[in-house]
């Protein structure tokens, strides 16, 4: 699987909460952007950590994600303001059993320390993708309603959220969709991530 930076915005919504036309950031584009139809993916992911949870503290996730478009491994490093280096690997074999180079990759974090389930989370994903005049994707608008629980026995939690995500950095443009979702009734997410929601850090 191919890795890649990932820039995106998170804001929470209430679960009521009414999409904006994106049409509208047409405004911030020449030539015009086209809003693809929304399309609906059920996600379901597993995160990994240590017992004592150093890659939390350490802004890292690692989950084995089953659904949408990208199931796989997926092990996210900080990269700077709104931005991640995600690293992937295909679903294997076995579910439990971290991917070798992702292990290696995080073992100046973990110490050596086993790494084993900490949290699941399922996700209802609407997707919208908003391209340019030229056909190139310019954004894509994740909005989710997610189900997650914290192992082995915590209590079930329930939100939605909204994440914008860039394929290079387009500062107009994520401010235009920002300034569009804070209009429609959404506020920055107080959260850096799902799990970090979950693990409430």
């Amino acid at each position: 699987m191919s890795d890649h930076l990932e820039i995106e915005q998170k804001f929470d919504v209430d679960e009521d909460f009414k999409r904006p036309d994106f049409g509208a950031l047409a405004a911030a584009v020449p030539g015009g952007v086209s809003e693809a139809a929304p399309v609906t993916y059920r996600l379901a992911a597993t995160y990994f950590d240590t017992p004592d949870e150093r890659l939390a503290a350490n802004k890292i996730t690692l989950r084995r994600r089953t659904g949408g478009t990208d199931a796989g491994w997926h092990l996210k490093l900080p990269a700077g303001q709104d931005s991640r280096r995600e690293l992937g690997e295909p679903l294997g074999d076995s579910p439990g059993e971290v991917p070798e180079r992702f292990a290696a990759t995080v073992a100046g974090v973990t110490g050596g320390r086993p790494l084993a389930p900490i949290a699941v989370l399922d996700t209802e994903r609407t997707v919208v993708t908003v391209t340019g005049h030229d056909g190139r994707v310019l954004a894509e608008i994740a909005d989710d309603v997610v189900t997650a629980r914290r192992l082995p026995a915590g209590q079930q939690l329930r939100w939605r959220e909204v994440e914008v995500e860039v394929p290079s950095a387009s500062p107009e443009l994520q401010r235009a969709a920002a300034d569009l979702l804070l209009a429609a009734g959404a506020r920055p997410a107080g959260h850096g991530s799902k799990l970090a929601r979950v693990l409430d850090r």
